[in-house]
């Protein structure tokens, strides 16, 4: 239900994805036991998804090549979702025989961020689409559709709605439960929301449920410059869940001028502070940040952790 004082949602589901999208990317290989110890850690904060790993090629994500062990590894908790990212029928099979029982597909909405993201075109990435979306539907698995830029792309610009809401009503008729419109670059969310309406006109297309992933600045600008608006969040715009990862790990290497992923501590911090429950425990959120950023030997990218640590709030 939508709060009536703040025009905000009274409940937004977190989807963590520091294990899979804030992993993938690191240069030095992460220990099994440690990605598995981090999911563990995480399953424990009151999260309810968490997505583990990606069953791609370790030719091409070397980092997510213990996607079995991995799996097989982990502590499940009730009411905890583990979705997996499979990018074609081979990853889903595979998937499924490890035990997921939830998956994820994913495209763009531009065809030069398609190419070089997942070498192959819109019409290819949809083919792809179809043979997963098809097996899951007949052993009844949940499918979430990314959508990459959504609201803008680092090569083409401005992304013509119409574009997003295609894709997404191919999701839809396949039974995709869950669309996530991905936005990579700071602008972009600013820019074509406000300005435009983009987000809005998407809506029209009458969207099943929308994810909103993206990284820090246009998290921000999605739920702070909606507060006290008649149309936000709950409403017209029908955003109830946000993608965000532990510490503020990852992002795309393929989007020149983006700052990675927004951090879960952050998106948890800045929501208490709006009243908005997520169920999540921040602290412990804290804890498992810290915990994966002393295992690679980095600094965390969550502003509320780095002044919790720095401050002795957190031992």
């Amino acid at each position: 239900q939508e709060s009536q004082a703040s025009g905000l949602p009274e409940y937004i589901k977190i989807v963590e994805v520091g294990p899979r999208d804030g992993l993938q990317n690191e240069k030095v290989i992460v220990p099994t036991d440690i990605k598995i110890e981090l999911i563990n850690r995480l399953s424990r904060t009151g999260l309810p998804a968490i997505e583990v790993t990606s069953f791609v090629s370790s030719k091409w994500v070397p980092q997510m090549a213990d996607h079995k062990e991995v799996m097989s590894g982990i502590e499940r908790h009730p009411g905890v979702q583990y979705p997996v990212l499979t990018p074609n029928l081979q990853g889903f099979h595979s998937a499924i025989a490890a035990g997921a029982t939830e998956v994820s597909v994913f495209g763009a909405a531009s065809e030069s961020f398609s190419k070089m993201n997942i070498n192959c075109s819109i019409e290819e990435s949809i083919e792809k689409f179809e043979e997963v979306a098809k097996s899951a539907r007949n052993m009844n698995i949940p499918v979430r559709g990314y959508v990459s830029c959504a609201l803008g792309c680092p090569y083409e610009g401005n992304i013509i709605p119409a574009k997003v809401a295609e894709l997404n009503a191919f999701l839809n008729k396949r039974s995709v439960l869950t669309l996530l419109l991905a936005d990579t670059l700071d602008e972009q969310f600013a820019t074509v929301f406000f300005k435009k309406g983009t987000l809005f006109r998407i809506k029209e297309k009458k969207l099943q449920d929308i994810t909103f992933c993206g990284s820090p600045a246009s998290c921000y600008h999605l739920i702070s410059q909606c507060i006290g608006r008649e149309d936000s969040f709950g409403g017209i715009m029908g955003v109830a869940v946000v993608d965000s990862s532990v510490a503020g790990l990852g992002g795309c290497p393929y989007a020149k001028g983006a700052t990675g992923n927004v951090a879960t501590e952050d998106v948890i911090y800045m929501l208490n502070g709006l009243g908005v429950n997520t169920g999540v425990n921040l602290y412990t959120v804290m804890e498992a940040g810290n915990f994966i950023c002393t295992a690679l030997n980095k600094k965390t990218n969550s502003k509320v952790a780095q002044a919790s640590f720095n401050t002795g709030t957190i031992n």
